[in-house]
């Protein structure tokens, strides 16, 4: 493993789904830095290093992105979709967090390359341990592969 940090995109509307994923996340001390974007073009702006995000860098992609599908402005299968078509962020696991009961987007979401459909627990303790268990496997127990940058710059090391 390297010593890169560890981070999370939670793409989610939702205040308290926001909420009880963040405390989930953080009581297991799965990753050393969560970010929260609540609508399909922030999620976006983000993975892309765009708009507000534009400081941030390829060479640091988030590790997992936890995806709701209902979102404002950009839906959650549109952000999949461009996010397994891009060869800098295909490699990202996208785990579809939703509370969403119809076949059509499981169908959908793994024919766009999710890595996994997680339909959100009514429970609370459920929830909670839903997605305890799903930034376990997917930060500590799963292998990801290696983030090949498309790098502009030759040459550039630290």
């Amino acid at each position: 493993m390297t010593g890169r940090s560890i981070e999370i995109l939670l793409v989610e509307d939702n205040n308290d789904d926001v909420e009880l994923t963040l405390h989930a996340l953080r009581q297991e001390n799965v990753a050393n830095s969560i970010h929260v974007a609540r609508d399909g073009e922030e999620a976006l702006d983000f993975l892309f290093c765009r708009g507000s995000h534009a400081d941030r860098s390829f060479e640091s992609p988030p590790r997992l992105v936890l995806l709701d599908l209902k979102l404002p402005k950009v839906d959650g299968m549109e952000v999949l979709e461009r996010i397994k078509a891009d060869p800098r962020t295909k490699t990202i696991p996208v785990v579809i967090l939703t509370s969403s009961k119809e076949e059509r987007d499981l169908v959908n979401g793994y024919g766009l390359g999710a890595n996994s459909y997680i339909q959100k627990p009514v429970d609370f303790e459920q929830f909670r341990a839903t997605v305890k268990h799903v930034g376990l496997y997917w930060l500590v127990v799963n292998q990801a592969p290696v983030a090949q940058p498309l790098g502009r710059g030759a040459g550039q090391g630290s």
